[in-house]
């Protein structure tokens, strides 16, 4: 008895683990994903703020401020959009992210309780048989 308590401890253990590297996995990979997503956008929003900022470096009088200031303004708007398409792909990739976790454990739960299930119906004729006797 005590080695199959210990054989089925090992199965669920080895399960866990599993599951838990899968999670792992899945988790690393959205991080590694979403972090390359804004980093790569962050990158092209400070491009083109810094030729901006060159830009405005040689303004020498108002007018040539007035001249540039449209420009700002527009790089400001661009930049935004963007950070929002950005940040919604994140949040898109870390829904479906969850998603799959909460697939994998659905699976597990279920693995867990057919087990359980088996395991009951196995010593209910175990014990019928006894009682049988």
């Amino acid at each position: 008895m005590y080695q199959q308590f210990n054989e089925q401890f090992a199965k669920s253990t080895r399960q866990f683990a599993d599951t838990t590297a899968q999670v792992s996995r899945l988790t690393l990979e959205n991080t590694e994903a979403v972090f390359g997503l804004q980093l790569s956008t962050l990158e092209e929003n400070m491009n083109a703020t810094f030729a901006f900022w060159g830009d405005l470096a040689e303004v020498r009088d108002f007018d040539g401020l007035k001249a540039v200031w449209p420009k700002g303004l527009q790089i400001a708007r661009e930049n935004v959009e963007p950070s929002m398409g950005a940040g919604q792909e994140a949040f898109g990739r870390t829904l479906k992210t969850q998603e799959a976790i909460a697939k994998l454990a659905k699976v597990q739960f279920e693995s867990a309780a057919a087990t359980v299930q088996a395991d009951a119906e196995k010593i209910v004729k175990a014990a019928s048989r006894k009682a049988a006797r």
